[in-house]
């Protein structure tokens, strides 16, 4: 069957290419799982090297009518997108809900917003705010212009699925590229609802399309691929080193936004209730959020009653299926990261650390739920405390003085972002500036402003997104100088008016 029922919507799960639906060359698909309680809710077409190939291709032929397509003509295809998903987000919220569990009421209440605003945000700052005024060099004036850089792959993972994916879909497109999107295996099915939405809101066809895959199956074809010009990936960083090595064979300019292992710092000066609301919030979407604060740090004098607070709003949490709007937290994603999450655990509690909260999966709901985990007695430099979980596990610190925090947190290799509570806001300019990381919030958490750059230093990525500096990416920059002489217009100074001055 092509077409899959996903809590009585319909989604179509063959690739979409060329502006139609198509199987993968030899038939293949895979199962598509739900992590609510593990049944099988579509098959999907699996796609490899032929589906890569045929997707770059379609985006090549319709690169060239796309590019030189009017800005405000792009802007408005983009707004009817918008359009598109918000009729249909209640669609969108329940498919994505079931394809990776993530809680119903944040789809229906934040991120399918969020993916309209994706869109109408690109399209506004492509007529509006795009470019800068041409400046003078020695009477010479210097223009410069974004021009699309060409069909572009974007990776998009499983935790966020169309919000992730449609950060990097909406301003390639305003841009003037085309688009090939191949989404997670783990939860594929929203991309595959977002082709349709496009494609009746008008967009030609060959400008986005979609291909699904196992792991490097038809990734790994589409970032090697000759005639692709840009690699947007958000993912891990083994998968990221994958993705680089291949890349850098034809010199294809990156982006990447990978993981994260967040300092979340409260000083002993800082409101108490605030930082403790904001440091549960970490366990959001059963900690499978790459900006969490996985590393607490606070002030010795507080440590007893923040951990007394912080266990007691922790315990109060609602685990369990996700489409109940009351759910707190729901599932993990799949069995391997299950696993995975698990591994973790059970080698920090060998190790020594003390198990303050949960310590493993949850007995009562059975399948891929596992407890909001607090670990504390941690060795700094041991694997529970340095390597990315992605998963509910916190890890609890403690400092004295405000030199030794920042050491500690900046002692990472990743760098994607911090959190630091306080009420001194000279403190909160000082501290701020001295972390290493893309973005920096104090007294608050993911607040999140498409003006603003996103990414991270170190392993967390290389690039920054939002902005101008999406479209930077997606673009190739140039530079045009025009001299102020030598023009065959007629006008003074012209060849044309010194011949004649001449006669």
């Amino acid at each position: 069957m092509s077409v899959a029922v996903v809590a009585g919507v319909g989604v179509d799960t063959r690739h979409w290419i060329g502006g139609r639906r198509v199987e993968s060359a030899d038939a293949a698909v895979f199962a598509d799982h739900s992590p609510i309680d593990g049944a099988v809710i579509a098959q999907i077409s699996r796609g490899g090297a032929a589906e890569a190939e045929a997707a770059v291709a379609a985006a090549e032929a319709a690169f060239p009518a796309w590019a030189a397509t009017a800005p405000a003509e792009r802007a408005r295809l983009l707004h009817a997108i918008a359009d598109g998903v918000e009729k249909r987000l209640e669609e969108l919220a329940i498919v994505e809900t079931t394809d990776n569990g993530a809680l119903i009421r944040s789809h229906r209440r934040g991120v399918m917003p969020r993916v309209a605003h994706n869109f109408r945000f690109f399209a506004d700052y492509l007529v509006s705010q795009l470019g800068h005024p041409d400046f003078e060099t020695r009477g010479h004036t210097n223009h410069v212009s974004w021009d699309p850089a060409g069909v572009c792959v974007l990776i998009s993972p499983w935790n966020a699925p169309l919000m992730l994916a449609t950060w990097k879909v909406a301003p390639a497109l305003a841009a003037g590229n085309t688009v090939v999107l191949k989404p997670s295996e783990w939860s594929p099915l929203t991309a595959s609802l977002l082709a349709d939405i496009a494609a009746e809101a008008g967009l030609p066809p060959g400008v986005l399309n979609v291909v699904q895959g196992i792991g490097e199956e038809a990734g790994a074809a589409l970032v090697a691929h000759l005639g692709v010009r840009r690699v947007s990936f958000t993912g891990s960083v083994p998968t990221a080193r994958h993705i680089a090595r291949s890349a850098a064979a034809n010199l294809t300019p990156l982006s990447l936004e990978l993981g994260g292992k967040s300092p979340f710092i409260v000083f002993a000066d800082a409101d108490l209730d605030l930082a403790v609301a904001n440091a549960v919030e970490q366990y959001d979407n059963a900690g499978q959020v790459c900006l969490s604060g996985t590393r607490l740090y606070v002030e010795e004098s507080i440590r007893d009653e923040f951990v007394a607070r912080f266990i007691e709003r922790t315990k109060a949490l609602r685990q369990g299926d996700p489409r109940d709007e009351a759910t707190d937290i729901g599932p993990s994603i799949h069995p391997e990261h299950l696993a995975r999450v698990d591994g973790f655990v059970q080698r920090a509690k060998q190790s020594g650390a003390t198990v303050l909260l949960g310590g493993g999966p949850n007995e009562e709901l059975g399948g891929l739920y596992y407890r909001p985990t607090l670990f504390t007695d941690v060795d700094p430099r041991s694997e529970i405390a340095t390597a990315e979980v992605f998963g509910p596990v916190l890890v609890l610190h403690t400092f004295t003085e405000e030199d030794e925090v920042v050491a500690a947190a900046n002692d990472s290799a990743f760098g994607l972002a911090a959190i630091l509570f306080t009420g001194d806001r000279q403190r909160a300019q000082r501290v701020s500036a001295r972390l290493v990381a893309g973005t920096v919030w104090t007294n608050c958490f993911f607040v999140r402003d498409l003006r603003a750059p996103f990414g991270g230093a170190r392993q967390s990525g290389v690039g920054r997104e939002g902005g101008t500096w999406s479209f930077d990416f997606y673009c190739e920059v140039k530079n045009t100088v025009f001299a102020p002489a030598g023009w065959r217009d007629g006008r003074e100074g012209s060849v044309e008016a010194q011949s004649r001055e001449e006669d």
